[in-house]
């Protein structure tokens, strides 16, 4: 039986950090191969488990016992294997997935930008354009369908799956209006419009974006006569007035980019509205390996970067905002309540 070992000796524990990529790539592959979803609920022969997915059986052992080893999956004595409450989370159909972001953290530009992080952090740089000749999201639009598609079904599971979280934190009893900036699909705009039935709405994101609205919010929809859909880049401009504005995960960018996207949301809103960010941070303890290694890619793609608290305040305050409350919506996301001074 194999099983998830614990504190290994420095000399082990190092070998097994370099050989990091590893135990990523097995995690692609059993994503990609649907592995998960092919074991069910009782103990599983390698055999039927390689028909299920059209592997062969040998190759197929080898990959679950690599996984085991971190506790994603468990191999019985008689050598089926079973789940583990890791690997239900490569299911598609667990309501807390987890499959569509171990895709995007292991998509092929991943595996050509990591060799180069001496060189981003030599230079505060990303590499993603000296690779591929073009700004990420570009490259990534325009060049990488597939992968650019693999990227908005990641954003949205994060975004539905913390939504509700989001919404049950924010009171919006005596506002009218809010407006999801940057908000991917509108899974947060859509949670606050059915906590609050007074409330009117707008989503605002890449055209490609907000083509696939949340279906709450498009034509039919039932929240669809209480919101707005407007295409747009919010580091350009934000077209909307609102009460309320709520930037959730986007102020990753390099630090010109997050300065004229908030200056943007506050020449929109003007002075007294309210500003909620919300963000993970790297100095948050329960996601710190996730965090700092996402700080870590985003510098190799954008020469962005997560926050820590501190640098989130001072971003936020550069930019002429007041805050008026941090407080942490779950355990792996802050929110900063903010006011556009008078």
């Amino acid at each position: 039986m194999t099983t998830a070992q614990t504190a290994p000796p420095p000399p082990m524990r190092l070998r097994e950090l370099v050989f990091g990529a590893a135990c990523a790539a097995a995690l692609r592959a059993a994503a990609r191969l649907g592995v998960a979803d092919a074991l069910g609920d009782t103990p599983t022969a390698v055999e039927d488990l390689a028909a299920a997915v059209k592997t062969e059986p040998k190759p197929l052992r080898r990959l679950l016992r690599a996984l085991t080893c971190y506790g994603v999956f468990t191999e019985h004595g008689d050598g089926t294997f079973a789940h583990t409450d890791m690997s239900r989370l490569l299911r598609e159909d667990d309501p807390h997935s987890l499959r569509n972001i171990t895709l995007w953290c292991t998509e092929p530009w991943t595996w050509d930008a990591w060799p180069l992080l001496d060189e981003a952090v030599r230079t505060g740089r990303n590499v993603v354009q000296g690779l591929y000749g073009k700004e990420f999201f570009a490259w990534l639009n325009e060049d990488a369908p597939q992968s650019a598609e693999v990227f908005n079904r990641a954003m949205t599971t994060s975004s539905r799956q913390s939504a509700q979280d989001v919404a049950a934190l924010l009171d919006l009893s005596r506002s009218s209006t809010v407006a999801d900036i940057g908000g991917g699909q509108g899974h947060v705009v859509a949670s606050l419009l059915e906590k609050y039935p007074h409330l009117r709405g707008t989503l605002l994101d890449l055209p490609r974006v907000v083509e696939n609205a949340d279906p709450r919010l498009r034509a039919g929809g039932p929240l669809a006569d209480r919101v707005e859909i407007v295409p747009g880049d919010c580091r350009e401009g934000v077209p909307v007035r609102a009460d309320v504005y709520v930037i959730k995960n986007i102020l990753e960018w390099d630090d010109d980019s997050t300065a004229r996207a908030l200056r943007s949301v506050m020449a929109a809103g003007g002075p007294g509205t309210r500003v909620v960010v919300i963000e993970n941070l790297v100095d948050d303890t329960p996601s710190m390996r996730f965090s700092t290694a996402m700080d870590l890619l985003l510098l190799l793609n954008v020469g962005g970067a997560k926050h820590t608290t501190d640098s989130m305040v001072g971003r936020l305050t550069d930019a002429g905002l007041v805050i008026d409350d941090i407080r942490p919506v779950n355990p792996y996301l802050h929110a900063f309540d903010c006011t556009v001074p008078e």
